[in-house]
């Protein structure tokens, strides 16, 4: 216990601890609707996107995090209509936007800079990433997130869940799935720089598969996810600093252990 309490000595711990816990509730609770809607991958494939986007962005010099948020964001709304056409499905549309994407990063990393610190951070993440900005913004965008969606809660649950019913009723359905799609593109770039390019998608998918193993009302699928979410990621940011491990890899783990675990209680 005194070890565990003396990682919080270590300022570059508790910035990933505060950001890691709220970029992991953010994606849980935008998980659910994700992978009810069978739009599960999106997160893999945006965070493809931010990889190519953060690959400009230190070739050129610019600001990794703030050039790469409108850049992802513009490839969510864009996904999100490729995916509405009835000419590509969403697998195939978010299959081709993440492997173009990765593409030009690797080959923009060749080119420039090669495969520095830093990129290789994005790629796989890294808790030295965290800078005191990074975090400030973090926290404010990860705050706007959550606001966003408990104040639209009811209306992210009913295009969930019957879009046609929906719209009979006079839901705007159109802007509901742009606000997730962008919601997503926000938390996904978030994270990239604790769980980088390779691992992000799993804090989307893992605790929304697991609540949904032991719950089946929305709300409490909601929750749980939320709540597992957060204690997985405390679990592994101390796990990766007792084992000297990735924390990427370590969360990821502790995600798969848990959404094990469910899966065996709801068999009972």
């Amino acid at each position: 216990m005194s070890l565990l309490l003396s990682m919080f000595a270590y300022p570059f711990i508790v910035r990933a601890f505060v950001v890691g816990a709220l970029v992991s509730l953010c994606a849980a609770l935008l998980g659910v609707p994700l992978v009810l809607k069978r739009y599960s991958m999106i997160g893999d494939g945006l965070s493809h996107v931010s990889f190519g986007a953060l690959a400009v962005a230190v070739a050129c010099g610019f600001a990794p995090l703030w050039f790469s948020l409108p850049v992802v964001m513009l490839a969510a709304f864009l996904l999100l209509r490729i995916a509405e056409s009835a000419r590509v499905s969403a697998d195939a549309a978010i299959a081709v936007l993440s492997a173009s994407a990765l593409a030009v990063g690797v080959i923009v990393t060749s080119l420039t800079t090669g495969m520095t610190t830093d990129v290789d951070s994005y790629m796989f993440g890294s808790i030295l990433a965290m800078s005191r900005s990074d975090v400030t913004l973090s926290v404010t965008l990860a705050a706007c997130v959550l606001a966003l969606f408990v104040a639209f809660y009811h209306q992210l649950f009913a295009v969930t869940f019957d879009e046609s019913f929906s719209r009979a009723t006079g839901v705007p359905v159109g802007m509901y799935k742009t606000l997730l799609s962008l919601l997503t593109a926000l938390t996904v770039v978030l994270g990239m720089r604790m769980m980088g390019a390779m691992l992000i998608s799993s804090l989307v998918i893992f605790p929304a598969l697991s609540a949904m193993r032991l719950f089946k009302r929305f709300r409490s699928v909601v929750i749980f996810a939320g709540a597992l979410a957060v204690v997985c990621f405390c679990l592994g940011l101390a796990g990766s600093y007792l084992l000297s491990t990735p924390v990427g890899a370590t969360v990821v783990v502790c995600d798969l252990a848990a959404f094990l675990l469910c899966a065996a209680l709801g068999r009972r």
